[in-house]
């Protein structure tokens, strides 16, 4: 009977995903092949293998968080007032909103800014930066370990200030919103689109400033931008990188697999540990 339950759960979240993937190629490809700097394929290389990066990462992901974040949210509870968590539930929709969407990108930031510091995890985050073609897909390009763990640093700082009630007995609406705007922003970022926000551009991130994180220009430019969706994060910790150009090439210099399976298993292996991250260079900040 259980298993049952978990299998139609499952077929459920993959049609979900299924979904949402067709009204994401609705959206995007049309944009792309309008708005792009140059012609580029909408089946390019690699496409298939970066959907079934998709559908892994739409799911795998959300059962790894499970175990660490009811052992946070518990030990949170017996560690916590309980008027603190009534206190921020208190709070006006819109402002328990500002403050989720600041605590998940500053969070996100730093999880992501680790992920090209440390070697252990730079790994699993090196399989994101091989992409050599940047388009709304590459946002699934990533292994499933390096997803959670750049979730799970967001999502910590919400449960920390009260801002997800894990416990309630409702629907928490505000951490639901953050992760499907911050997601769905992610794909926007990527997308192969030449729009630029004018002075907007170093509070909200756009394709420009995010192709920038994917350069391979040379290291003078590389470890830049890891905020989400507010470059102002980047500025404030010195990490902010959006010239009026665009990046030349994209890509990584590490050794990743040119396969699925050698991306997913490679990082695994006691093999993955000489595969360095560029060192970070605030030189370049502009």
């Amino acid at each position: 009977m259980d298993f049952a339950r978990h299998l139609t759960s499952l077929r459920g979240q993959f049609v979900q995903l299924a979904v949402w993937f067709a009204f994401l190629l609705i959206v995007f490809a049309p944009l792309e092949r309008i708005f792009g700097r140059r012609k580029q394929r909408i089946f390019r290389r690699f496409f298939l293998a970066d959907l079934v990066y998709y559908f892994l990462n739409g799911i795998v992901p959300r059962l790894l968080m499970i175990l660490p974040l009811t052992v946070l949210s518990a030990g949170l509870h017996r560690l916590t007032p309980l008027a603190f968590y009534s206190c921020m539930a208190a709070l006006p929709l819109w402002f328990r909103l500002v403050l989720a969407l600041l605590a998940n990108e500053i969070g996100g930031y730093w999880g992501h800014r680790w992920s090209h510091e440390i070697p252990f995890l730079w790994r699993f985050h090196a399989v994101h930066h091989s992409a050599e073609e940047l388009d709304w897909l590459i946002t699934a390009k990533a292994h499933p370990v390096d997803i959670f763990f750049t979730h799970f640093c967001a999502t910590v700082p919400l449960y920390i200030f009260g801002l997800a009630q894990p416990f309630a007995t409702r629907v928490d609406s505000v951490p639901m919103a953050v992760a499907i705007l911050s997601t769905y922003w992610a794909y926007f970022v990527h997308a192969y689109v030449s729009w630029r926000f004018g002075a907007l551009e170093r509070l909200v991130a756009t394709p420009a400033f995010h192709h920038w994180h994917h350069t391979n220009d040379g290291p003078e430019v590389l470890n830049k931008n890891f905020s989400a969706m507010f470059p102002w994060v980047d500025h404030c910790f010195g990490t902010l990188y959006l010239p009026e150009a665009w990046p030349g090439k994209y890509g990584s210099d590490a050794a990743v697999a040119p396969d699925l399976a050698g991306q997913l298993l490679d990082p695994l292996t006691p093999a993955a540990s000489r595969i360095e991250p560029p060192a970070l260079n605030n030189s370049a900040i502009r």
